[in-house]
């Protein structure tokens, strides 16, 4: 196995499911997401750029600006067509714009009642997926406390909530 290929292997593997989120970030679909992330990685193949003594910081800093700059292509691509798509069809109904305000206005509201502490665990945990350890070591405290934060969180934004929608609820972790 060449070089580049150990590499790239390695970051799919490794680091492939926060590219996706990435990705998802960027776009708001899963399916364009897990597109943009093929997309990306077929590109920095073809570029043949040396991968060989690199880090996989690097490689993955590469990639992911590769998913920018395909996310950037892709919405101009599709802002052209959506000046089209209200000749070619109508909605029967369209979401309500308010409610999905209101929903990111009680998210923020929700983690802003959490302690710092608990809001910074939330956040790297959630968002940038990281290890209970890793975050235990940015924090400066230990693995048992950071367990606590989010359990103390995560029963918070749940009582903030309750029952979606759907009839589900937010995973308690207490256990019964």
């Amino acid at each position: 196995m060449a070089d580049w290929e150990r590499v790239l292997t390695t970051l799919v593997t490794e680091r492939g499911d926060a590219l996706k989120r990435y990705a998802f970030l960027l776009c708001g679909e899963d399916a364009t997401a897990q597109d943009l992330v093929q997309d990306a990685l077929v590109r920095a193949i073809g570029r043949h750029r040396p991968f060989a003594g690199q880090d996989m910081v690097q490689v993955e800093a590469y990639v992911r600006r590769i998913i920018v700059n395909l996310s950037i292509d892709q919405n101009r691509s599709l802002s052209r067509w959506r000046r089209f798509l209200p000749l070619l069809a109508t909605p029967d109904q369209s979401p309500d714009p308010a409610a999905r305000i209101a929903t990111t206005r009680d998210m923020h509201s929700a983690l802003r009642e959490l302690s710092p502490r608990q809001r910074a665990c939330v956040v790297l945990r959630y968002y940038e997926d990281l290890p209970i350890a890793d975050i235990a070591s940015a924090l400066g405290c230990s693995d048992g406390t950071v367990k606590r934060h989010l359990s103390e969180a995560t029963n918070r934004l749940a009582a903030s909530f309750g029952p979606s929608q759907e009839g589900r609820s937010w995973p308690s972790t207490r256990k019964r």
